[in-house]
């Protein structure tokens, strides 16, 4: 498949997707929103990749929305590049649907796939993640940055608001007063900031990013069931939003349960006792669950 934004790579079970657009600091378009989103869909179904590593091409990662249409770039009503596919969202009486398709944040579509995402997703910040650059890092399960990276969260200044599902995952990462200290001010902060406010789990010299991010990402691919991992993954994100632990035990107990008289467990624990490298069988495309999902799906409207 053939990708106008993106660079879709795997090696040793790893996928390395990489925002391509260098020339521009690989910001955002409506392009790369759907192919971000056809390659989540290409790597969950692909049992080859076991984990994901999310880069950005050049010195920088993602630069943010393109502004390109100036004072337009968020006003999508009035991009003539912007076709409206599902219509129009203005009512008769001349009021605006909210619950319109095409009101929805293509930033928000993003992260919401990387949310159902089957496979574990490591960041590899390479340079500036500012905007939605900084926000679609959130839903990734583990963040890694280069001492060259800046973040920023920079919506306020813009005049515009947090988006891509950031009201939500932000305060779950860093906490509530960190992300109203990042988005109330908008400022764009350093590497080192980011690893004490939480954001990213360490900072690595530059010429070290890529390589620490795959040694990660080959320790989840050699090591762990393929099943386990997406399940691991879908109850602890599902989970921050439950009510009470009841919620938990009652996810936890279908998972062991199932889990327990699986062909992979019965391999984990003989490795073990042999002193082996595991040989996991099955597969994420084949061999989840059947009370899988336990959630239900949320509509846009």
């Amino acid at each position: 498949m053939h990708y106008e934004t993106l660079l879709y790579e795997v090696s040793e079970h790893i996928l390395t997707l990489t925002l391509n657009r260098p020339d521009r600091l690989n910001a955002f378009t409506g392009t790369m929103m759907e192919e971000l989103i056809a390659a989540f869909d290409r790597a969950d179904a692909d049992d080859e990749v076991r984990a994901i590593i999310v880069t950005g091409a050049g010195r920088g990662f993602c630069a943010g929305a393109d502004l390109s249409q100036g004072a337009r770039t968020f006003d999508f009503a009035a991009r003539p590049d912007r076709p409206d596919k599902q219509g129009t969202p203005t009512r008769p009486d001349g009021g605006i649907d909210y619950s319109h398709e095409s009101v929805r944040d293509g930033g928000g579509r993003v992260s919401l796939r990387i949310f159902e995402s089957k496979k574990p997703v490591i960041a590899a910040i390479n340079g500036p993640a500012v905007g939605v650059g900084a926000t679609m890092l959130l839903p990734m399960d583990i963040r890694i940055a280069s001492s060259d990276a800046r973040f920023g969260f920079v919506f306020a200044r813009r005049g515009i608001t947090p988006e891509a599902c950031s009201s939500w995952f932000l305060p779950r990462v860093v906490g509530i007063s960190q992300a109203l200290e990042w988005t109330m001010t908008g400022r764009v902060f350093p590497a080192q900031e980011a690893l004490e406010g939480g954001l990213v789990r360490k900072v690595v010299a530059p010429d070290a990013l890529l390589e620490t991010a795959r040694a990660l990402a080959r320790e989840i691919a050699e090591n762990a069931a393929p099943v386990s991992v997406a399940l691991a993954r879908q109850m602890m994100w599902r989970m921050l939003g439950a009510d009470h632990p009841m919620e938990a035990h009652k996810v936890d107990s279908r998972a062991i349960y199932s889990r327990g008289r699986s062909a992979d467990a019965r391999e984990g624990i003989n490795s073990f006792l042999e002193k082996r490298p595991p040989a996991f069988t099955e597969t994420v495309s084949k061999d989840m669950p059947d009370f899988v999902p336990w959630w239900q799906p949320r509509p846009y409207k």
